[in-house]
This record gives C-alpha cells, structure tokens and sequence, in this order.
C-alpha cells in the first residue's frame, strides 16, 4: 500500500526490499534499452558501408523502431492493464531479444530495418510497463525519484555501449573480424537479457495495479458489471463495426509510416504531408475512443512528448555522427564523448529524482529545460579546428555536453511520472504506453530532419540551410526551438488546458496538482463501470 504523506526517516529507509527488487528488475531493461537502441547511432557509418547505402538511408535505420513503437505502446500496454504489468515487461524484453539478434546476423540492410522495427515494439512496451510497474510500486511520495532513476537506466547503458563499441573496434581493427565488429556489438546485447528476465521471474504485482483489481473484484462481488478497458479491447472487441474500421485505420497508420521513412524521396512534399495527416488522424481518433470525455488530456500528453522528442533526439541521434564527421574525431575519442553525453543525462535523471519530489514534477521540469537552453549554445561553439589544435578543448566540450545534457535530456526522467499522472490505474499502462510512443515519432523524424537539413555531416552541402551553418548549429537551432515550445507546454499544464477548454465536466485533481501527496489515485475510470441492477420484487 503506498503513502500519501512522507515521513520524516530517511528516503532509502522508506522503501522495502522488495520495492527495490521491483526497481532493479525493471532498471536493467532501461539499461538495455539504452545499450541496444544507442547502438544503432554508433555503427550507422559502418553499417553504410558494409550495405553500400547512403547516410541518409542509414539514418532511417533509427527512425525504425519508431514507426511500430506505437503499435507497441498500445498492444503492451493492453497486456499490461488486463494481465498485469510483469507480463508485459517479460514479453517487451523478449521481443529485444530477437531484434538484437536479427541485426547481428542480417544479410541485408532491410533485414536489419525490420529489426529495428522488431526492437521497436519491444521498447514501445518496456517503456510503458517498466516505468508504469516501478511508480506504482514505490511509495506516491518518492515516485518522481522512481521515475527519474528508471529512466537513468538508459543512459548508463548508452555509454557503457560507447565504451564496448570502442573497445570492440580496438580488438578488431586490422583483423579478420574488422567488418563484423559492428555484428558483435549487436550479439553482445544479448548478455542483459538473461539477467533482466531472471529478476523478473518471481515479482509480485504492482502495488496500485493490485489494489484497482481489488476494487474491481469488491464491485463486481456487489453486483456491478465492468466494461473491459484495455486498449485491444476498446478497440477491436466491442463491435464489428468498430473492430473493421479501427483495423483499417491501423493498417493506414502503417503503410503510411512506411511509405514516409522509406520511400518519401518517392513522393512529393504534398503527398508527404497528407500521409502525416492521416497517421495524426487515426492516434487521435484512438485515443478519443480510449479515453472518451478525457481525450484532450491524451492528446496533450502525446503532443507533448512529441515536442520532448523534437528537441532531444536531433542530438542523441545524431551526435556521434557529429564527432566523427563534422569534427573529424576518431572513434576513441567519439566513443568517450558519447560516454559523456549519456552520462550527464544519466546524472540528470537521478537529480530529476530529487527536484521533483521537492519542487513538483512539472516546476521541476520547465525549470531544468530552461536553464539548459543557456548551455546548448557553448556545445556548438568548439569547431573542428579547435578540437584538432589542443586536447583541452576536446575536454571543455565533454564537460559543456555533460552539463547540458544533465539539465536537458536528464530532466525527462521526469516523463513517466508527469504522464502517469493524467490516466487512471485501470488504463494507466497503455495511456503512458500509448501517447508516449506516438509522441515518440518526433523522435523518428528528429534525426532524418537534421540531416535534412543539414545536408553532409562533412561539408554543409546538400542541405536546406546554408553550406556554412553545418550539423552542428542545425542540430543547436533544432534542439533550442523545440526546448522552448516544451518549456512553454509545461509550464502551463498543455494537456490539463486542453481539457479545460473542450471538456472542462471530465477534469480530475489529478490533471492539475503537482505534487502525487496532494492527489487521490483513480483506481477505475467511473465511466466504465454500470450501476447495480435493481433487485427483483
């Protein structure tokens, strides 16, 4: 049973052994989550090479795990609103499995592209159960140090995947195994999974989840019936109508990301923006069907993340290209800033922890971002020539990037419990799931627009911006436009706002409090569950 108020013993004592295994179970996917998807932004000049594919195409290979990310949101996140968290966390990482070993053994470059898809999914439900199992589990008044910890787990396992990655290149280099150095970064990957799947074997469930099941049991036991309210069943199982037409609209969504991440040199910008019209349209038309007089709160949840992704992936996509083409670094030292990078937001996610259990969630938030649009600029101020001349600016730039990334990318610990917020515990697994993994298609299309952009991470040219603004300051322009629209969206509750204005009868304290002690739990949406039937005379 968790605790509304917090007392005064020290944080680590308020928590059990259990909660802890519950936290470490679920930290070790982070961490392979960040080991196995950051590979992808290291070897995506090698995998160019071996495929002989351009590095525009090669950068679609990050976009792909995202095109079936929200498919996955919704599906694991079902399985985890009507099973149980643990399920969906032991599928997800299973589903890592396979997609690592598919990429390490891939003949072609569209084998890897679909298991990068693979993997997709199996982050998609990671990202929802992990994080919705560990909040639920700990104590409401330490949930923000929950969250911020879960999420450090990513980063730690992106830089020890720079640190493996150079020392694999190291180990290979000048032999026989030098083209396959890439295929056995990829095959170590592996290693975390048994581990991740041991500690998961004997979990209990989650404490809210337990508790929503509880009451669901007390009302239907006083004559109530409960509509299901996983997301496949308020989906496709009501009625065949519904079921035909939200297929359909799946089937949309799909071949639409497809043709925009695969073929979009194919078809014209018109035609391009009309796809993205009708991927917006079917998430927007699914979360109204999930969350009925609630939709706004999901739409604004998913447009947040979205604009979260916008600024953050330009550079964690996209900055080892950086370092070794536009500055010229070698792996060794690209390696080692990677490192530094991850482990600022690492650093970040456990300081995100603690600010938001002290200042509230989003204050925590928007501050953090703030302060970190004044670093970003530094980053991109050290040029090639700078960095060949002298040993210390190579150092300076390590420090600039872990900072910055620390108050930027670090703050978004914070993400998984400023969504969970906003669902019920009955719909909470696909509601975080969900709207967070359609909002991560900004992160799809972060790093394609950057190259975009940018045009040839060596010399400027090719791209819509100018010759002389490089990858570096579009990556800068990127990162500091769309961290001001977060900070904005933040700051002013967007999604509670949209609420607010289209259906203001719908809101909950939840929407708007800041802080989880001054919040009643929603165990079960009111809306799903019918009055008793009157008894028979």
């Amino acid at each position: 049973m968790t605790t509304a108020t917090a007392p005064s013993t020290s944080w680590r004592t308020q928590l059990t052994p259990t909660q802890w295994k519950s936290f470490w179970a679920a930290w070790v996917g982070y961490l392979l989550d960040g080991f196995d998807f950051v590979m992808i932004t290291l070897v995506l000049t090698e995998i160019g090479a071996t495929f002989q594919v351009s590095a525009a195409m090669t950068a679609t290979l990050v976009s792909a795990a995202f095109i079936a990310r929200w498919f996955g949101g919704l599906l694991l996140g079902a399985v985890g609103d009507r099973f149980g968290r643990k399920e969906a966390m032991v599928i997800s990482i299973l589903l890592y499995a396979g997609g690592s070993l598919l990429c390490a053994i891939a003949p072609w470059f569209w084998v890897i592209f679909a298991a990068r898809v693979c993997i997709g999914m199996g982050m998609a439900g990671e990202y929802g159960s992990s994080a919705t199992y560990v909040i639920e589990s700990w104590p409401t008044h330490l949930r923000n140090k929950a969250s911020g910890f879960l999420i450090s787990g990513f980063s730690i396992g992106a830089g020890i995947t720079a640190q493996v990655y150079a020392l694999i290149e190291h180990l290979c280099s000048g032999t026989a195994a030098e083209p396959y150095a890439w295929r056995i970064l990829f095959a170590l990957g592996i290693i975390p999974i048994g581990l991740a799947l041991w500690l998961r074997r004997a979990l209990p469930e989650a404490g809210d989840y337990a508790q929503m099941r509880a009451e669901q049991e007390r009302l239907e036991a006083a004559g109530h019936t409960i509509q299901r309210t996983d997301m496949v069943s308020i989906l496709f199982a009501r009625t065949t109508a519904r079921t035909i037409t939200n297929v359909a609209a799946a089937l949309v969504a799909f071949s639409s990301l497809v043709v925009l991440y695969l073929f979009k040199d194919n078809v014209s910008g018109g035609i391009q923006i009309l796809l993205w019209i009708l991927v917006a349209a079917v998430m927007v038309s699914y979360m109204v069907q999930f969350e009925g007089r609630r939709w706004p709160v999901g739409v604004g949840v998913m447009l947040t993340v979205f604009a979260a992704f916008m600024y953050s992936w330009p550079l964690q996509a996209l900055l080892p290209t950086y370092y070794k083409q536009a500055l010229g670094m070698s792996t060794e030292v690209a390696s080692n800033l990677v490192t530094a990078t991850s482990f600022g937001a690492a650093a970040g996610c456990i300081m995100a922890g603690f600010l938001g259990d002290r200042f509230g969630t989003r204050k925590a938030y928007w501050c953090s971002l703030l302060f970190s649009e004044v670093l970003i600029l530094p980053v991109f101020l050290i040029s090639r020539d700078m960095a060949h001349s002298s040993f210390w600016w190579i150092v300076l730039l390590g420090v600039f990037i872990f900072v910055q990334q620390m108050f930027g990318q670090g703050i978004a610990g914070l993400l998984p419990k400023f969504i969970a917020n906003y669902f019920s515990v009955d719909k909470r697994a696909a509601g975080l799931g969900f709207s967070y993994n359609v909002g991560a298609l900004g992160g799809a299309i972060a790093p394609v627009l950057g190259i975009a952009l940018a045009g040839d991470p060596k010399t400027g040219s090719g791209g819509l911006l100018p010759a002389t603004w490089g990858l570096g300051w579009t990556l800068c322009i990127l990162s500091f436009t769309f961290t001001a629209i977060v900070i904005v969206m933040i700051a002013f509750n967007f999604p509670y706002q949209l609420q607010k204005l289209f259906a203001p009868e719908a809101i909950r304290p939840t929407d708007r409090a800041d802080f989880e002690t001054a919040q009643e739990n929603v165990l079960i949406s009111p809306e799903v569950v019918n009055e008793k039937p009157p008894a028979h005379a």
